[in-house]
């Protein structure tokens, strides 16, 4: 495929002396952008994760370039060598082992010290299994008004793991977080024990990849998908509903307009609306009608 012969991909500007974080397939080669190819052929030099890696991914599409590792372990002397490099207005790309550098990836640091140094960051979208889970989350995410909060990896440490089950239980917002298969048995059982018996999962497992599972299912029906799941292999993106909220739960309407009311001089009511929204977790709806309310006194 020549890339030459799509010209929209010259419609924007490479500047030099910027680094380009770029995104790369999950699992399926076909999932790498036209933009991330030209992004990758234009660069003076490539910043991976893993050198090895990323190697036979660049070999795949025909990409010779010198490449530096900057991993987790070496993030902050490797942003220093990419920030020489670009401040000799060369352009530099990251590219993470798979799906979006920064998410649950190196590349924070990275990002934090080029724009320390005053130099120009470029975001070349494309694969996240954070997105894809969402996009496929259906009733999981229905009830949150498209709001969710994305976790990480679940972690291994008994307190951290207990606060994040607490957070999760709690939250009217959809949750989401990435689970390996040596302990994915015993995270699903420990959010079943914890969970409202009809509260919503979506396990999707191994997404983009050949054997790609994607189930939804209730609290109450884990301990039963894991006695006849066919395989527990490969990686795990975990989405549980958010909490439905009820009545007797929500602050009582005098409280909520006395909020409503101090904001009212210097806010909108859409503006009123999203702050009742995020603070306190109300629907978008019951915050703007809240924030009508106020307004109508």
């Amino acid at each position: 495929m020549e890339l030459s012969s799509f010209d929209f991909l010259k419609q924007q500007d490479l500047p030099a002396g910027a680094l380009y974080m770029v995104a790369t397939p999950i699992g399926n080669l076909g999932d790498i952008t036209l933009r991330a190819l030209h992004v990758l052929n234009a660069v003076d030099g490539i910043a991976c994760e893993d050198t090895r890696h990323s190697a036979a991914l660049l070999q795949q599409f025909g990409i010779h370039k010198k490449c530096l590792a900057l991993h987790e372990h070496n993030e902050i002397a490797g942003a220093q060598t990419v920030i020489g490099h670009l401040s000799n207005n060369e352009r530099w790309a990251y590219i993470s082992d798979a799906g979006t550098p920064g998410v649950s990836d190196p590349g924070a640091r990275l990002v934090n010290e080029v724009q320390k140094a005053g130099l120009r960051v470029i975001p070349i979208p494309g694969a996240s299994a954070v997105s894809g889970a969402i996009s496929v989350a259906g009733s999981v995410m229905h009830h949150s008004d498209g709001r969710f909060q994305f976790l990480g990896f679940w972690p291994n440490k008994a307190k951290e793991r207990d606060a994040l089950m607490q957070d999760i239980s709690r939250s009217t917002k959809t949750s989401l977080f990435f689970e390996s298969p040596h302990h994915i048995k015993e995270t699903l059982t420990l959010l079943a024990k914890n969970l409202e018996l009809d509260r919503q999962i979506l396990i999707c497992r191994e997404l983009t990849k050949k054997f790609e599972q994607v189930v939804s299912l209730k609290a109450q029906d884990v301990a039963n998908w894991l006695d006849v799941a066919e395989s527990l292999k490969g990686e795990f993106v975990i989405v549980v509903a958010g909490r439905l909220s009820s009545s007797n739960e929500t602050p009582e309407h005098s409280s909520l307009l006395l909020w409503a009311n101090a904001l009212s001089p210097y806010l909108g009511s859409k503006e009123i609306a999203a702050v009742l929204s995020q603070t306190l977790g109300l629907t978008k709806k019951e915050a703007y009608q809240v924030a009508l309310d106020a307004k109508s006194e």
